[in-house]
């Protein structure tokens, strides 16, 4: 490891229309996050060890893709590779996102490898949804190429928070700003270390009160998201929005926010763990808050 306070000099990836992006994790946004950068003719490689996982990432986006690719400037249909092979995953890419579970030992692990084993100009790039990436580059030598990129739910929900590691080197940061809208991705920048990052702060208040309401038996989760749907316009409300993501990546976040501030009401946590426990884990597991026709 570096001495404390010791900088380096991190040398910009170039040619980056004809380099690879790399995305750890074929799970529910590891795939969707591999599918926008698949939508202007690049290639993409998916890195999992489950088969079963990566094969449904690549038939996820390869479905996808031609709506995606239609509302791009510019967008033409790219290709998907998968691999359980890290090294083969990161071969000549610019770009590395893991899309992991939300555990922080495993972050550790893996940036620890992404940083041995990726080109020295590669950005490496976490998706958490609750942790900062300066909480997992313990075992990180170049720390000036690691921040936060953290999506929602593309290709619905385009906008992402980037944040740096306290290490990053800032033209990273203006490089991702100028590159990211090419693959019709809109970054905003944390200007400060904030858990939950800008969007998802606001968010956790809505979804920790949307659970408080049902967990006290004011009212039920479809109640809940039709209010929602007809004062706010949208198509889906807290509950549902939930489903989509995975009720157990909700409640792993929920649980990190907790560690933070002791204080929060522990009932939007217990009614999470009810389902979670239940296998009800939303759309990927076929039952959530609703019932949905499983995902392979």
């Amino acid at each position: 490891m570096r001495a404390a306070g010791a900088t380096m000099s991190f040398t910009l990836p170039t040619d980056i229309e004809n380099r690879p992006v790399a995305v750890i994790g074929a799970g529910t946004l590891g795939r969707r996050i591999a599918l926008m950068f698949a939508d202007r003719g690049g290639l993409v490689r998916i890195y999992d060890k489950s088969a079963q996982a990566s094969e449904a990432a690549r038939s996820f986006v390869e479905e996808s893709l031609p709506e995606v690719v239609a509302g791009l400037d510019g967008g033409r249909p790219g290709r998907v590779d998968i691999t359980d092979d890290l090294a083969e995953a990161l071969a000549d890419t610019w770009l590395v996102v893991e899309a992991v579970p939300e555990r922080l030992d495993l972050k550790k692990e893996i940036f620890g490898e992404l940083d041995r084993t990726a080109p020295a100009d590669a950005i490496l790039a976490s998706n958490s949804s609750s942790y900062a990436s300066d909480e997992f580059i313990d075992r990180v030598e170049h720390p000036e190429r690691v921040l936060n990129i953290h999506f929602y739910q593309p290709p619905a929900q385009n906008a992402v928070d980037i944040m740096s590691d306290g290490q990053t080197d800032p033209r990273i940061m203006e490089l991702l700003k100028k590159e990211l809208p090419r693959y019709g991705v809109f970054p905003f920048e944390a200007r400060k270390k904030s858990t939950g990052f800008i969007f998802n702060r606001v968010w956790a208040a809505i979804k920790r009160e949307a659970l408080a309401v049902v967990a006290e038996g004011v009212s039920t989760p479809q109640d809940v998201d039709e209010m929602w749907k007809i004062n706010m316009g949208t198509p889906a409300g807290p509950f549902r929005m939930m489903d989509q993501v995975g009720l157990d990546v909700v409640l792993d976040i929920e649980k990190h926010y907790a560690a933070e501030n002791p204080h929060l009401p522990t009932g939007p946590r217990d009614l999470l763990k009810k389902y979670v426990d239940a296998g009800h884990l939303g759309v990927k597991s076929g039952q959530g808050f609703y019932t949905y026709d499983r995902q392979d």
